[in-house]
């Protein structure tokens, strides 16, 4: 095993450690104890937002900590949600007045903890509420989840509803835009090589030179189907189809994410990118606004995901809104 790390049993609170040093002017890290990383300022009379799982998929969700997205994202252990003590805190850190939004991705460990640090939350007089993301139109249900997973999509609604509380909306309006951008994104995945976590020092599961597996999850669950590699347009028909065939998205305006896991080079996803942007086209779906890079990784995993956001004019104004976080600047 290769990493630049120091020691594995501190990976996440090192990594914390240096995303908020590298931004002290807008972070604030809670310390090992919890591994939240907060807004510097807190700005006061604003819905809280509070994100988070498991690390190994930075920038998610530190790196959307600031203005116009998250006030606190709370690590767990590498792929292992943080328990209700950490994200107690991360809700305190958070709360400045309006109530906190809990934006939890759909797994089981996951919406436990969090659903627990609201019930802590609500006997300290902070008013509390949740939205599940579960984007992923690969697998109905999985090990980890009751229902689908939530992966890259996630990130849309960080942007959306940071924007609708920095806006000065109320809790159950936040709320009410978190779950609309949730109902309207799919997302879709494919891995080409396995990832290594630091604790383990090997590889969870095992790809041929020429294999991928379609649909994998972002903790390397089960996909789809294994098959031989492709060339990207063939990917891409594989991925925007499947996507295709669970929403509507014809005729309608979209944001897309093309989403990298870690390990696939900006060349590769750019090539992605001018794929899918082909396929939508003559499908008569208009692209709107475009995001190409790392946005939720799975460690140094290869693969990608593509993400489709089904757009209208308040959920636009809300995507266009100014944002400020070390992941996401618009």
């Amino acid at each position: 095993m290769k990493k630049i790390i120091n020691q594995p049993e501190t990976v996440v609170s090192d990594m914390l450690k240096g995303l908020a040093g590298s931004a002290p002017d807008r972070l604030a890290y809670s310390g090992e104890d919890t591994n939240v990383i907060y807004r510097a300022a807190k700005k006061q009379g604003k819905v809280g937002l509070v994100s988070g799982g498991g690390a190994g998929h930075e920038p998610a969700h530190a790196g959307y900590v600031g203005t116009g997205m998250l006030d606190a994202a709370v690590s767990g252990n590498v792929f292992a949600s943080p328990g209700p003590d950490a994200i107690i805190e991360g809700i305190h850190r958070a709360d400045s007045g309006a109530g906190v939004l809990m934006i939890i991705k759909n797994y089981s460990g996951d919406i436990m903890n969090f659903e627990m640090a609201g019930e802590m939350a609500e006997m300290d007089d902070i008013q509390t509420d949740y939205v599940v993301v579960k984007d992923d139109v690969a697998v109905p249900d999985s090990t980890y989840s009751t229902g689908r997973r939530g992966i890259a999509g996630t990130v849309f609604v960080h942007k959306i509803a940071g924007a609708a509380a920095e806006k000065g909306m109320e809790l159950s309006e936040v709320k009410r835009v978190a779950q609309k951008t949730i109902d309207n994104v799919r997302s879709m995945g494919m891995a080409m090589t396995p990832c290594i976590l630091p604790g383990v020092g090997k590889a969870g599961f095992e790809l041929g030179e020429r294999e991928i597996e379609i649909g994998m999850g972002i903790h390397g669950e089960p996909g789809v189907n294994r098959e031989e590699i492709s060339d990207a347009a063939t990917l891409a028909g594989k991925l925007v189809d499947r996507i295709l065939l669970d929403f509507d998205f014809s005729g309608s305006e979209v944001a897309v994410m093309i989403n990298g896991l870690g390990g696939t080079p900006l060349m590769e996803l750019y090539i992605l990118f001018h794929e899918v942007k082909q396929l939508l086209k003559e499908k008569n779906i208009n692209i709107y606004r475009s995001l190409v890079g790392n946005y939720m990784t799975s460690l140094e995993m290869a693969g990608c995901s593509v993400t489709l956001l089904k757009l209208d004019d308040e959920l636009k104004e809300l995507l266009d809104a100014p944002a400020d976080t070390p992941a996401l600047k618009c």
